[in-house]
């Protein structure tokens, strides 16, 4: 056993004794299809937070020749694979984490020599005996070893991509390391598999496709391995019920990934944290803080700022990935620093309907950090103010609802002002605070007025009245009041019984003033 060839099993054996472990070992399935073929090239990007490493170091367990993984596999979902026998620990493993390798160098060629040397050396060490043509090269060296052995390497590189997070500038840096990355795995015989872990998807420099041999599969296509992105339904819903924790509030804080052949996928690192600690909480900047996120929604790109305002207040905007250029510095839209918050873990993309999202409160609460200094003051502003619109509502005071709701509208006039659509994201923003209360809908336009704001009781909060807001522009509130009664109840409401506060707001074009009636039904 070595460092980086044949390291062991030490580092999932940790995963598998951890207070949690959810068992994703259905991967390896999938490698073992694919191994010793065409498309035994595979790159998973995912975001931090996101299993990546543990799932390297479970593959680099199940392939290493040096582990018994027919006792450390026993129970789990891979033992029960047809393939399971016949590749298990059959290979030498190549494991390398990038990451590491460049926080102890200063440039790239120092990176690369240090990889080159360390690596040969347990290769030398573990095959003394055979004729080498240059034991100084790496690449020869592993061919040699593969001619003498027959045996072919797994290699697994594991941060693939730190050179682009953290070079983000040094084309020629990130240009000589993928030519490095070329030169050690396209074509090469002694390669039975090279999977490679990280955030971004693969830099291409126009006709510099160092690595186009490889599948890849992202947050805006994860393709056959969604399901190991993170923790599906199911595999939250029987965490919960194991360590008593509420499946709802569980949803709330950290659900809303989603992808088409597994549906809705939750952030693994904060689910594992929250049951730790019985608490949930945002346990996002336990890995970075906020000022990350806040670097990209201030860069100086046509509709960026209006986006950002849309998805706060709970929007789903239509993107574009195809433009990004997989890298953290060329923007030519706002859709390319919107889909490098998707790979970030920041935005999800639902693949079907091709539309971005903020998908949970932790993330939110990210975005809330994020803007509340550095000319979003206006944005802080009404969600600082949010608490007090929503329990002017509770007490049926309109003036005070109406107030609100103008300052709100007035700090975020950067959208589109005179429109109903701008005065929806508005009132969306400015009862931010409901969220903590509540399931917040906004019903689809029904020919008759814009959309309704609906909000429907968390079940914790059942003594809180539901709300149906009703948007008028250019119409006074009484006759949003009369579009309420004549829509008659939002879908979102059909199995809803209880107490509903009815409440229509308009505003006026030409005076810009705001108006207010709140009706108390019971349903």
């Amino acid at each position: 056993m070595g460092m980086y060839l044949n390291p062991g099993a030490n580092k999932f054996r940790m995963s598998l004794n951890s207070e949690i472990y959810v068992d994703k070992t259905g991967l390896l399935a999938f490698l073992n299809r694919v191994l010793c073929t065409d498309q035994r090239f595979v790159c998973v990007s995912r975001p931090r937070r996101f299993g990546k490493t543990m799932a390297a170091n479970m593959v680099s367990a199940y392939y290493d020749r040096t582990v018994d993984g027919a006792q450390l596999f026993h129970g789990l979902t891979i033992a029960a694979d047809a393939s399971f026998d016949q590749q298990r620990n059959q290979y030498d493993v190549l494991h390398l984490n990038m990451q590491e390798f460049l926080s102890r160098t200063q440039d790239m060629q120092g990176l690369l020599d240090r990889l080159q040397r360390i690596v040969l050396r347990d290769l030398l060490r573990a095959y003394p005996d055979i004729d080498y043509f240059d034991q100084t090269d790496l690449v020869e060296t592993l061919n040699d070893i593969y001619v003498s052995t027959a045996r072919p390497f797994v290699i697994i590189i594991d941060e693939w991509d730190c050179v682009f997070r953290e070079s983000r500038n040094d084309r020629a840096a990130q240009e000589q390391y993928l030519d490095f990355l070329r030169d050690f795995l396209k074509d090469k015989s002694y390669v039975a598999l090279a999977y490679m872990t990280g955030i971004l998807p693969i830099k291409k420099y126009g006709t510099h496709s160092a690595l186009n041999m490889f599948d890849e599969y992202t947050m805006t296509n994860p393709g056959q391995l969604a399901q190991y992105v993170g923790f599906t339904t199911a595999e939250v819903q029987q965490l919960c019920a194991q360590h008593n924790m509420d499946f709802q509030q569980m949803k709330q804080w950290y659900d809303g990934y989603y992808f088409p052949r597994v549906g809705e996928i939750y952030s693994p690192r904060s689910v594992t944290t929250a049951i730790r600690w019985q608490q949930y909480g945002p346990y996002w900047n336990q890995t970075e803080t906020f000022e990350a996120l806040r670097i990209y929604i201030d860069l100086n790109m046509a509709g960026l700022r209006d986006a950002v305002i849309q998805l706060m207040a709970g929007e789903r905007l239509p993107i574009d990935t195809g433009t990004f250029s997989n890298d953290m510095t060329t923007f030519h839209t706002a859709d390319d620093v919107l889909t490098l918050l998707i790979h970030l873990g920041y935005l999800a993309y639902d693949e079907q309907s091709r539309q971005v999202y903020i998908p949970n409160k932790e993330v939110m609460l990210e975005f809330v950090n994020a803007t509340s200094v550095g000319g979003w003051e206006e944005i802080a502003k009404s969600i600082k103010a949010s608490q007090a619109l929503l329990e002017a509502t509770w007490r049926g005071d309109e003036e005070a609802v109406a107030a609100g709701v103008e300052a709100a509208h007035f700090e975020t006039s950067q959208l589109t002002y005179n429109s109903e659509n701008a005065l929806s994201y508005t009132l969306s923003l400015a009862y931010y605070a409901a969220r903590e209360y509540y399931t917040c809908y906004r019903e689809l336009p029904t020919g008759k007025g814009f959309a309704d704001l609906v909000f429907i009781p968390r079940p914790h909060y059942a003594d809180k009245p539901a709300m149906v807001i009703e948007l008028k522009w250019n119409h006074d509130a009484e006759t949003a009041l009369r579009q309420i009664e004549e829509k008659k109840y939002p879908r979102s409401l059909t199995d809803y019984a209880g107490r509903m506060l009815l409440v229509g707001v308009s505003y006026e074009q030409k005076s810009k003033k705001h108006s207010c009636r709140i009706v108390v039904l019971d349903k």
